[in-house]
């Protein structure tokens, strides 16, 4: 997933980042309203992780500014605001997910998990492909004919956006800002690269070449 966090607490910002990373996520970060309103005009995130307390205004109001604009983008709030009326005010204002710091990074990527899964229009984590391929999203892992085929994080990452949307044809672009975070430098070859090797490890099938429009994957 591509992921926008604002946050200002550069200590738990960095941890965030580290973690998702780690998981193969790509994440931008911004920690005041103005660039995250900047970063969401030049690219599409999959998920905006927004702290409430900015430097330069409140996270509250750039959630509805962007829902008021039209905005589908998925949000989970994080903040310390633990009041029962915070809650239901950003959940008002357009928010997914409620997370009150200090929270498990853990519980953190299973939320995230679970609302991209909500959007994509299909909650369940478990997805069949052809050839034998059974995915688990919520679990990261994929089995062949029963056996297990473990990708590297750039490897999921890249795939996790096409099997998320089974059907749907995603350009090369698409899966270029899936792989990198913001101001990464991509090379021209680099999803070819992934694509073959996925394609080595669970079968030259499963992810389909449209050709002069990019790749996907069918249910």
């Amino acid at each position: 997933m591509r992921i926008l966090l604002v946050e200002d607490e550069l200590m738990l910002a960095d941890a965030v980042r580290d973690h998702l990373l780690a998981a193969g996520e790509a994440v931008d970060h911004s920690d005041s309203v103005v660039d995250a309103e900047i970063m969401m005009r030049g690219t599409n995130y999959d998920v905006l992780l927004l702290d409430l307390n900015l430097p330069d205004g409140k996270g509250i109001d750039l959630l509805r500014g962007l829902r008021r604009s039209g905005s589908t983008t998925p949000c989970i709030i994080l903040t310390a605001q633990d009041q029962i009326s915070d809650r239901i005010e950003g959940l008002n204002a357009g928010a997914d997910d409620y997370l009150v710091k200090p929270f498990d990074l853990n519980e953190l990527s299973a939320r995230l998990a679970a609302v991209a899964r909500r959007y994509s229009g299909n909650p369940n984590p478990f997805i069949s492909l052809d050839g034998g391929v059974e995915v688990d999203l919520a679990g990261r892992t994929i089995l062949i004919d029963g056996v297990q085929t473990d990708l590297t994080s750039r490897e999921w990452a890249l795939f996790d956006q096409m099997v998320r949307r089974p059907g749907q044809t995603l350009s090369k672009r698409q899966l270029e800002e899936a792989l990198y975070e913001f101001g990464a430098e991509i090379e021209s070859n680099t999803v070819e690269v992934y694509i073959s090797r996925l394609r080595r490890k669970l079968g030259k099938d499963v992810i389909k070449t449209v050709r002069g429009v990019g790749y996907r994957v069918g249910a």
